[in-house]
Order: C-alpha cells, then structure tokens, then sequence
C-alpha cells in the first residue's frame, strides 16, 4: 500500500504561518510588552480621580449663597472605545454624531488612555438610559461631578461671586501640574478666582477592579488602598445676604445702570455691593455654549462690566470735601473764612456757574458744602492750587486701587502736575489754571470707581482712617479645618479732628436742610454728600455718598446711577434705603467685625 506524503508546497505554507505566528509572538511579548502591558493593566486595576467638591460660599450670618449641586457627565477611554457604537450612544444622549465624532478626536489629541469628558451635565433622564446601557458601550462611563448653584433668587452679585470654569488643554499648560489636570474646575473671575487656593479641594483616587469592557467591577483589595478626597474651604463673607438683596432690588428699580457700595466704615467691611445691569452667574458656571457668551458680550448694556470696580466718571460735587480738608489743614481758610456767589464765576474769559446762575451770597466752608456751592470751591481750589489739592486727593486713596478682594479692579489716574504735562504740554502751554477750577468741584481730568468712592466717604465717617474694602470675613482651612480671620490694612490720614470735625458737620447739614434731604433716616442722624457729574455724552450721573449714624457711623454708602439726573432726586433716596434697613431691620450686632464666634467649627 502506498503512503501518502505532504508537498513540499503544504510544507512551505505551514512553515510560513509558523513563522508569522512566531513572529507576531514576539512583537506582542517582547516589542510591545510596555503598551499592552499598560493597557493590560487598566483592564484589571485602574486608577479612577475622585473629583473633590469646592467649598460653600456663605454670608456674613451664615446663609450661604454659593453651594454645590451633583452632575452627570460622560467620559471616554478612546483606546477602549467601539466608535461603531456612536450612533447608538447619539441616541441615548440626544446629540449628533457629528458632535460625538468632534468629541472623540479632541479625546484622542489628549490622551488615548485617560478617561477624559465629552459631555456634561446631561439631563437626569439621559443619564438613566446611558447606564442602562452601559455593558454594551466599553470605554464609555457617566460620572458624577459638582457644579456650582446659587439658591439665592432675589440677589445675584455676579460681579462679586464671580464664576468657575472647566480647565481646557491650553489652560493646564499654564497651570502646575501637580494641583491640576485636565477636566477640572478653576475659579475664573470675581471671588471664585480671588480665593481660589481656599475654595479648591485636592483630587482623590479610588483603585477598581474593571472587567474587559471597562467597568467597574470591585474596589481592588476592598478599598484600602484609595486615597479620599478632600473638600474645599468654605468662605464667610462681609456682605448680609438681606441688605444686598434690598442694594440690588433698589438699582434695578431706577431702569439704570449703577453701583451701590454700603461697608462697615470702621473696618472696612462690604455689607453689600452690586453693579448694574449684571448677569446670571450660572450661565457661565462650568461650560458656556458660544450662544449664551455671544449674547452677554454684544449686549449694548454690557452687563460683564463691572461698574464698581472699573468705571471713570467725575465724581462731581461729592469731591468737594478734599478742597476744604486741604484748605483748612494747610491754613489757607479757618472755619469762619467766607466766599461769596453771585451764581456766575469768571475765570479769565471763561464764566463758571453755580447751579444755574443763582447765588448763594456769602458763605463758609461748613454751608459751602451744606448747599454745595460751586463758587465757593472755585475760589478755593485756586488757593489751594494744584500740587496740594493733588497731595490731599492721594491721601485718600485716589490715583490707587483700593485693594478690594476682587481681581478686575481698576483705577483712573490722579491728575498731577506729572499727570498734564504729559498729557496737555508744559504748564500755561498745553494746560492752565482753568483745568483746576474744574477739579475743584470734581469734575475735569479727575475720575474715580464706586469703591475709591466708598473708601473715601468711610475716612471721613470715621475720622481720619483709610481703611482696605474687603469682602472675606473668614475662611475654614481646607487642610485643617480651622477658621481663620484674615486681616487687612489700614492708615491713619495725617489730618486733625478739628478738620474732620468742620468738613462732617457741613454733610450732616447737607443730609438735614441741604441737597441731601432725601437721604433723612427718621429718628437717626444722617451726614452726606450729593453730586451731579457733567456728562458730554447724555444725561448726567447721580452720586451720593454718606453715613450713619452720625456719631458712631456703622455703615457709609456710595451710590452711582448713570444718566440719571440729579443726585439729591435719584441717588440720596436710595442711600438713604439702604442705611435704614441696615440700622433700623438687620439691628446689626454690637461685637466686633471680626467676630468668628458664630461660625461652625
């Protein structure tokens, strides 16, 4: 019987599979064993980030105004993805596959095997059908993040709160490496960012067993091995929740733009403050889609603008009070020294009016500043001249940031002599005297924001102490849990009390038979300032700035509407708001500002 035999062929063709075979072996083995170890690795124990939550954002009793709420998100392991699959996962989100498609590549630039998100904050009712799915979709998980919520709805203070954003690839190439990576969240404006190191927490991670798909199956060695989270530090504010509501509610009522600035003039301490118009600060917290951004920066109101802390306008006859304390500290007046006004001021070829031509006849510095004449500070400003009206206008501030815990403030420039040389030529060339009268009633090249403006008027409540405005009353030490009071400077102004005493006493008059009137308070004692600031442009601005009560102020106010007229009609009204509920509803405490003793430990 014959035997049957192989061919040569056969022979050839096992050879050559045994060797791609063989082959193949070693490339996985030896050449690849790195990669496919890695990936072997996190198809059996993974590392899983543990999000920590920020800290909760309180008022100064305790409300809190800033606080946590849970989202679900959608992440992806591109190298353990089935793109087959994103038409399927397209239906259970509701989205495009286009979107998807977008998504996985921006994934795929960062990192084939980091989880990174393609999805936020989908709905409930997404979020349920994707699980339910899940063992179907490798590479695919919902986790569960924080995102920030604002339970109060009758203030928002989003200048003030500020928002969060999701640090992008082109952020975290700006930021350390070892607090941050990709997916998290970094405060990005307003307190948020100021106070950024207390508010963060510090990620965790969690070791997990994962079947082939992904998922996860069992904490690997029971759990023993995760490294918690830890949550971030809660801050109290200076602000009450209640007077910032009524700030608010009061500016908006005007239909105008404006800030109101209301503080503790003894320590420096914002009881409320508020810019309008403003802006839902959840609509820029975590994610903004292009349509919501568009809108907010082509608004002809310009509600990101923070009217506050950035704004130039003259502040008008609420300045007038640095002439006088510079005339009488430098003995250029005493207190009995009289000016008079026919309503009419004629400097070289130039006529100056006082509200509108009509005169006051003769008066002091105390009724200058109770009836605000013009002429009176015309004359008095040229005695001063400008290099001393310069040096007493520095002392209080002005030409400097104030150095409030909000990152965006900003300050006009002092006008100096420096300061018009520079900008006009050499002194009677390029600018003159009449540039001074101007100042004298603040108006001109002088400018200032609500909050120098708010410093300014807590001096002369107090007396003689230019305190630093600031909104942080305490914070919880997010390693410690300790609470801790901040501090923050303030100076003694080189000015007697016999001034302070003569320029007060002329803004009680003004607040009790003055152009102040609407501001009274019954029953309490209140002292003021208004100002009409001259606008080329329209209408012009309204200031008032005041406080109270008068022999132990507790609360000083500033208050700027644009456009709107008369500060004795439009703004005095309101200051005037605001301090009655301030002393008469809130009956504010008798300790101590930087008392902590209420809050949890």
């Amino acid at each position: 019987m014959r035997e049957k035999t192989i061919s040569p062929l056969v022979y050839g063709a096992l050879s050559l599979l045994f060797c791609v075979l063989l082959g193949r072996l070693f490339y996985l083995q030896v050449i690849s064993s790195e990669t496919f170890g890695q990936i072997s690795s996190q198809n059996s124990v993974r590392k899983i980030p543990v999000d920590a939550s920020r800290g909760t954002i309180y008022d100064r009793n305790g409300v809190p105004i800033v606080e946590n709420q849970p989202q679900y998100s959608v992440q992806v392991i591109p190298a353990e993805f089935d793109k087959s699959k994103i038409p399927q996962i397209a239906r259970l989100l509701g989205v495009s596959e286009q979107f998807l498609h977008e998504k996985l590549k921006e994934a795929e630039n960062y990192s084939r095997y980091a989880p990174t998100r393609i999805l936020r904050d989908i709905r409930f009712e997404a979020f349920l059908r994707l699980e339910e799915h899940l063992w179907q979709l490798p590479g695919i998980d919902v986790v569960i993040e924080n995102k920030r919520k604002y339970p109060r709805k009758d203030f928002r203070a989003s200048h003030v709160l500020g928002y969060t954003k999701f640090i992008s690839k082109q952020m975290l190439e700006k930021l350390p490496k070892d607090i941050y990576a990709r997916d998290d969240i970094i405060g990005y404006a307003g307190l948020e960012k100021t106070y950024e190191d207390y508010l963060r927490g510090q990620r965790g991670y969690k070791l997990m067993i994962v079947n082939s798909l992904g998922k996860q199956v069992a904490e690997y060695e029971g759990g023993a091995q995760h490294i918690p989270a830890q949550r971030g530090g809660d801050l109290w504010l200076t602000i009450d929740a209640s007077l910032q509501a009524v700030a608010e509610s009061l500016l908006t009522a005007t239909g105008k733009s404006g800030s109101i600035v209301a503080l503790n003039p003894q320590s420096g301490e914002i009881l409320a403050i508020t810019s309008k118009p403003d802006y839902d600060p959840a609509l820029l917290e975590g994610l903004t889609d292009a349509a919501t951004w568009n809108t907010l920066i082509k608004d002809p109101k310009n509600p990101l603008f923070n009217r506050t802390t950035q704004t130039r306008y003259p502040p008008g006859s609420t300045y007038k009070m640095i002439s006088a304390i510079a005339a009488l500290e430098e003995k250029i007046i005493t207190p009995s020294t009289v000016f008079g006004c026919s309503g009419h001021f004629k400097f070289g070829d130039k006529v100056f009016l006082c509200h509108g031509g009509k005169g006051h006849g003769g008066l002091d510095v105390t009724h200058a500043i109770q009836y605000s004449c013009n002429s009176y500070f015309y004359q008095l400003v040229l005695r001063v001249g400008l290099d001393r009206w310069a040096k007493y206008s520095a002392m209080f501030g002005f030409g400097e940031k104030t150095g409030l815990d909000i990152a965006d403030e900003q300050t006009p420039p002092l006008p100096t002599r420096e300061y018009f040389n520079k900008r006009y030529g050499a002194y009677k060339v390029g600018w003159h005297d009449g540039f001074l009268v101007n100042l004298g009633i603040g108006q001109g090249d002088i400018g200032a924001t609500p909050i120098q403006m708010a410093r300014y008027v807590a001096a002369l409540a107090n007396a003689g102490t230019l305190v630093q405005p600031h909104l942080l009353k305490a914070y919880r030490d997010r390693h410690t849990g300790e609470v801790k009071t901040p501090t923050f400077e303030s100076k003694t102004l080189p000015i007697s009390k016999s001034t302070f005493d003569i320029v007060r006493n002329g803004m009680r008059l003004c607040v009790s038979d003055g152009t102040g009137r609407a501001a009274q308070i019954d029953s309490i004692e209140v002292a003021g300032k208004t100002g009409t600031a001259q606008n080329p442009h329209g209408e012009d601005h309204a200031w008032f700035i005041g406080f109270a009560p008068y022999h132990n102020p507790t609360i000083a106010v500033c208050v700027l509407v644009e456009n709107a007229g008369f500060g004795g009609q439009v703004a005095a009204p309101i200051a005037g708001k605001v301090m009655a509920y301030y002393l008469k509803h809130l009956k504010p405490s008798s300790r101590p500002a930087t008392d902590v003793a209420d809050i949890p430990r």
